[in-house]
């Protein structure tokens, strides 16, 4: 028992999965599925951290972007580094880029969401008639 406790004391509160934390792939999802799910990040917990590695790292860039030029969120942070990890093919280290932005809602985040919202609606009411 005392292992254990030992093992839960050790345990650092900044490794335990973030719930506001995407992990972006450029492999996995389109562009929009992350701009998106960024979006209802924010209105869940009003900031977003996006991260990614090497490639994927643009993609994230862009999302940061998008979120930005639409008026929704500001950058709060930009943390970039490098990691060491296991090539899958040769099974020797590699470094790889990493970064983490994360973002914010601006002011007029939640008045811009609604305006979307209703915009939709109308589209949806209009195609069905």
């Amino acid at each position: 028992m005392e292992e254990i406790t030992e093992g839960v004391g050790s345990v650092n509160i900044g490794d335990a999965i973030k719930k506001n934390r995407i992990q972006v792939s450029n492999t996995k999802k389109p562009l929009f599925f992350y701009v998106n799910l960024a979006k209802r990040y924010m209105q869940q917990h009003n900031e977003v951290e996006l991260s990614a590695l090497g490639m994927a790292i643009a993609t994230v860039v862009t999302v940061t972007e998008i979120l930005k030029n639409n008026g929704l969120a500001v950058e709060k942070k930009i943390r970039t580094s490098t990691i060491e990890m296991k090539d899958e093919f040769r099974g020797r280290p590699i470094q790889k880029a990493k970064i983490e932005i994360m973002l914010g809602k601006t002011a007029e985040f939640d008045e811009l969401m609604a305006a979307a919202a209703e915009e939709s609606e109308e589209g949806d009411g209009e195609q069905q008639s």
